[in-house]
């Protein structure tokens, strides 16, 4: 079942995507923030990731008024910061209140912003339902698209909000029809000015990312059993559903969840699957 699948996880290392990402999100929504009524954007998943001793000098590590780097104007402590591996940024925040609280502030934010993205300040805001945010959440967007969304070495912060946008959607308890968070993302692509093809690609590769970096739980198991479930109905270009979308549902359901089936949740997830495909893997086959 998801626990055995879990425990089983937890014995192997943990990737380099989940080692140089986690620990940022972490960060992002600090558990005295208003966020916690609300799972993370990237939770800390439960397959072994181990935070590491903190690499810093032990006099970097003492408290604001002890040390010589507790005497150092903040501005300069941010730039030490920015300029240290993200990974590494959830173990500073929880040295001492103060260097928490400079996490937890817009400057600091702001200040890594311009130094990995400068152009990122020149772009003006857009219309559209998906909002910008704050520095922290468009530092979040930024790091996403660069990290997580292929875009052919492009980095754009709307695809990045985006996928938060969406992640945080299908996390919530009422997720709304998967139909009508799609639509919402193309509506979004094509008020920036996308054409209808270009909106269509760009939210299919959010999808298939957002897919990909959910936990393996009972929660995900439920989500893409309810994708998958949705009834199909016809809506023209570019609101109809991506394939590859939809092959990717069906594929981590049979793959990495098949154990959390019942007999006959499994025929029917697979008499829907082949009513969609032609032919089905032989490895969504056997149950």
């Amino acid at each position: 079942m998801v626990h055995e699948k879990m425990t089983a996880a937890a014995k192997t290392e943990p990737s380099v995507s989940a080692r140089l990402h986690l620990p940022l999100f972490h960060l992002l929504h600090p558990p005295d923030s208003a966020a916690s009524a609300h799972p993370p954007i990237l939770r800390r998943p439960q397959t072994g990731l181990r935070i590491q001793e903190p690499l810093l000098p032990t006099s970097l590590m003492a408290d604001k008024s002890d040390g010589p780097i507790g005497r150092l104007p903040e501005h300069v402590i941010v730039e030490i910061f920015i300029r240290l591996p993200v990974y590494e940024w959830v173990q500073l925040a929880c040295v001492n209140k103060h260097w928490a609280s400079i996490f937890q502030g817009e400057y600091m934010w702001q200040t890594a912003i311009a130094r990995n993205w400068p152009s990122a300040g020149l772009r003006k805001r857009w219309p559209g339902p998906i909002p910008r945010g704050s520095a922290r959440r468009r530092f979040q967007a930024l790091y996403v698209s660069e990290n997580l969304v292929p875009s052919g070495g492009e980095i754009d912060e709307l695809v990045g909000h985006t996928y938060l946008y969406l992640k945080e959607q299908l996390e919530r308890h009422t997720m709304p029809p998967s139909s009508i968070l799609h639509g919402t993302i193309i509506d979004q692509f094509i008020a920036c000015g996308n054409t209808g093809e270009k909106a269509h690609d760009l939210a299919s590769k959010i999808w298939l990312a957002v897919i990909d970096s959910l936990e393996e739980n009972q929660q995900t198991f439920v989500l893409l059993k309810r994708i998958a479930q949705e009834g199909e109905f016809f809506l023209p270009f570019p609101y109809s559903r991506s394939y590859k979308v939809l092959w990717r549902v069906f594929d981590k359901l049979f793959t990495d969840f098949r154990d959390c089936f019942s007999g006959a949740e499994y025929h029917d997830a697979l008499s829907t699957a082949k009513s969609r495909f032609q032919p089905v893997p032989s490895a969504w086959l056997g149950h």
